[in-house]
């Protein structure tokens, strides 16, 4: 590689069972922009989402090749406060669980929380206060 070359990450599929319930999931309790909501023909219907902030996007569909829904495990959002995020959440009806803390005391620990979406993929959230220098 050159150091031309740059790589992003743009959009993770979520295997899902019911695309309607997810929609509402990801938009209404996590606060998602819908991109498109994109009936190709009758078997064939694509949703793509993006958490506020984010260069990164994720799909739920029905019609395409995927995952057996409830199988995706440790995609990570990151948020500046953990708490706020949480609260939003849970006041949305999101199932979250309490904050853990993990990491050296030098590092300031990283907080996380962890909750899964209607089809049981599992979703972590962690506060990140400053990214590291590179």
């Amino acid at each position: 590689m050159t150091d031309e070359l740059q790589i992003t990450l743009e959009v993770i599929v979520v295997p899902v069972s019911d695309v309607d319930r997810s929609k509402e999931f990801y938009e209404e309790r996590l606060g998602f922009h819908v991109d498109h909501d994109t009936t190709v023909d009758e078997a064939t219907r694509i949703v793509q989402l993006t958490p506020p902030g984010s260069g990164c996007s994720i799909v739920i569909a029905k019609g395409i090749p995927q995952m057996e829904p409830g199988t995706l495990e440790g995609v990570q959002l990151v948020v500046s406060d953990l708490d706020a995020a949480r609260s939003l959440f849970t006041s949305r009806g999101v199932e979250a669980s309490e904050v853990v803390v993990r990491g050296p005391a030098e590092m300031d620990g990283s907080k996380f929380i962890s909750f899964p979406d209607p089809d049981g993929n599992g979703w972590v959230v962690q506060e990140l206060r400053a990214r590291a220098e590179t």
